[in-house]
């Protein structure tokens, strides 16, 4: 794609996928605005990375569709003063864009080739506030914890007490929950000290492998 292609399928990806859709948050619509989301694509998926649609990235697994990113994003809400931590880092397109969210960004992926590719793409990009490493996310990262935000970007069949126990007070987490093809958009966050659930409708992930995902991660893949 040339550079000027690039910038157009972008601006149109932001205007018709997340705006018309219902995107308002603008720090949000300027992250995505800012990475290049072709650059975390199979070189010979680049001219499909601004579509509407998720995308295979190898390992069976993909890169969300923008407007799946864009409203996991807007429902956890990052500030820039916050530290977020990404279970899934896949691509690492969304822990780019978090990047330019929060302050800090820690982020495991349980593939070791994925983990490595991102990890080369992010560090191309000059972003310098990630960091990532090879694990079984569904475990969190308890070494960096406590966290403000933490993301999930597979399915899990319920929420894991690790990652409930790794929030701050005030801390909140997004995630895909069920254990049908279609799950559950679900932000858990303190309230007076006390979890409160929200549900932002359905979605589709691919599933968790890990201890409390679907699967136990396999010794190749970095458990």
């Amino acid at each position: 794609m040339s550079h000027m292609n690039v910038e157009e399928a972008r601006e149109r990806m932001i205007v018709e996928q997340l705006e018309q859709r219902g995107i308002r948050d603008p720090r949000v619509l300027a992250a995505m605005r800012a990475v290049p989301r072709h650059l975390f694509v199979p070189p010979e998926l680049a001219e499909h990375a601004y579509e509407d649609t998720p995308l295979p990235i190898g390992f069976s697994q993909t890169i969300s569709q923008p407007y799946m990113v864009a409203l996991m994003l807007e429902v956890a809400a990052p500030q820039p003063y916050e530290r977020v931590l990404e279970v899934g880092t896949g691509s690492g397109y969304q822990t780019a864009v978090l990047a330019q969210l929060a302050a800090e960004v820690y982020s495991i992926e349980y593939i070791e080739e994925l983990h490595e590719r991102a990890k080369r793409t992010l560090a191309e990009l000059g972003i310098k506030n990630c960091w990532l490493r090879v694990g079984d996310g569904s475990e969190g990262w308890p070494e960096a914890a406590p966290f403000d935000v933490i993301v999930v970007t597979a399915a899990m069949p319920g929420v894991p007490r690790p990652l409930i126990e790794q929030l701050t007070p005030t801390g909140r987490l997004v995630a895909p929950i069920g254990v049908e093809e279609l799950q559950t958009l679900v932000r858990i966050q303190r309230v007076n000290g006390r979890l409160q659930e929200e549900c932002f409708g359905e979605c589709r992930f691919v599933k968790m492998v890990g201890k409390y995902g679907f699967s136990p991660p396999t010794e190749k893949q970095g458990s």
